[in-house]
């Protein structure tokens, strides 16, 4: 086929469509060869494949699992990486300092985010309860610290001191410990020296209660400037005012057996200590509590016999017994640590029965 005179050759003209069996390109239905050529109208004509590709000569799918032997020099092959020697059923080495999480059953813990799976949430999931109860040992040593106050109550206001000084120092501890807050050393003190300015406020006021009362508002007021002047973020600020507000609160309301008549200590005191010991018996929960509580008003009974309340320190036993179980409850909550037991779970049954002492005391005098 030869060529016009006055048209010269146009191979591979960017808009009329390439024929791959070797047929000369032909005009488009209103293309031509006059000079014009509508940019368009081959994309009229042309398919757009989407999806697998097909090969052209025999009409089948390329499989890159499963590649035709025939077909397969047409595909080019990307180099695979070198695999590393160790097998994939091979475990990994923890790096250097990480907790195994198939020996804890846990993860390692993060400062970015709470990834780590806690023992409380692992026991919700699994339908299991959250508490751990302090034990025989706290439950002795709460027993312990209840005789001596017991014993310095009956000697005198200022032996009475020493025991609970102790006591004061222990639940502010506790308190912050048992909030996941450790170290709090400034709301530790702040506490402590809530407790001792009650103390002192006590001793000059003559052992008026109003002493309580006020040196609490006081330290709420100056636990929420202490508060406001921190550096913290809002949520942490806030975690920290409610901390050192209870852990005061707590630590001045102890004093309540400083203002207390000295037998209504003795006798509530050995309530407590009885009731501590008699829950620590290897005892079902309803159980527990039954015999706990009948054992701090037996206590009651012998101790008032010995006193001047007579068997009215049956009441006053079992009412210090029913605080002092709550104290007990709330330091077994959430998985508390051993340095929880020996801390809150020995102050708090004896802190949270101070009140009751006081009202007692004074309602059966």
């Amino acid at each position: 086929m030869t060529n016009q005179p006055n048209q010269p050759n146009q191979p591979n003209q960017p808009n009329q469509p390439y024929d791959p069996y070797g047929q000369q390109p032909q005009a488009w239905p209103g293309q031509g060869y006059q000079g014009y050529e509508d940019p368009h109208a081959a994309q009229q004509y042309t398919q757009q494949w989407q999806g697998q590709t097909w090969e052209t000569q025999n009409h089948r799918a390329v499989s890159a699992q499963a590649p035709d032997p025939e077909t397969a020099i047409l595909t080019p092959q990307s180099p695979r990486p070198p695999q590393s020697p160790r097998t994939p059923q091979e475990p990994e080495a923890p790096a250097p300092g990480a907790t195994d999480p198939d020996a804890t059953g846990y993860g390692p813990a993060t400062v970015g985010g709470n990834a780590r799976v806690t023992d409380a949430q692992r026991a919700r999931a699994e339908g299991r309860s959250p508490i751990i109860e302090p034990g025989v040992q706290p439950a002795a040593l709460t027993a312990l610290l209840g005789l001596l106050l017991a014993g310095a109550a009956a000697v005198g206001t200022y032996a009475l001191l020493v025991p609970l000084v102790i006591l004061q120092a222990v639940t502010a501890a506790g308190w912050f410990r048992l909030n996941g807050m450790w170290p709090a050393r400034q709301g530790i003190a702040l506490g402590f020296a809530g407790a001792l300015a009650a103390d002192a406020a006590l001793l000059v006021s003559g052992r008026s209660p109003s002493a309580i009362l006020g040196t609490i508002g006081v330290w709420v007021l100056l636990a929420l400037v202490l508060q406001l002047r921190s550096h913290a973020d809002p949520d942490e600020r806030m975690y920290g005012l409610m901390a050192t507000v209870a852990a005061s609160a707590l630590a001045i309301v102890a004093g309540g057996y400083l203002a207390a008549a000295a037998d209504a200590v003795t006798v509530g005191a050995v309530a407590v200590a009885v009731a501590v010991l008699a829950r620590a018996l290897p005892l079902p929960t309803p159980a527990s509590v039954v015999v706990s509580l009948l054992a701090a008003a037996g206590a009651g009974i012998a101790m008032g016999s010995v006193t001047d309340l007579g068997t009215s320190g049956a009441l006053l036993g079992a009412g210090a017994a029913v605080c002092a179980l709550i104290g007990h409850r709330v330091a077994s909550y959430d998985y508390p640590s051993r340095f929880v037991h020996f801390t809150a779970g020995v102050a708090l049954p004896l802190a949270a029965a101070a009140p009751a002492v006081y009202v007692l005391g004074r309602a059966l005098a």
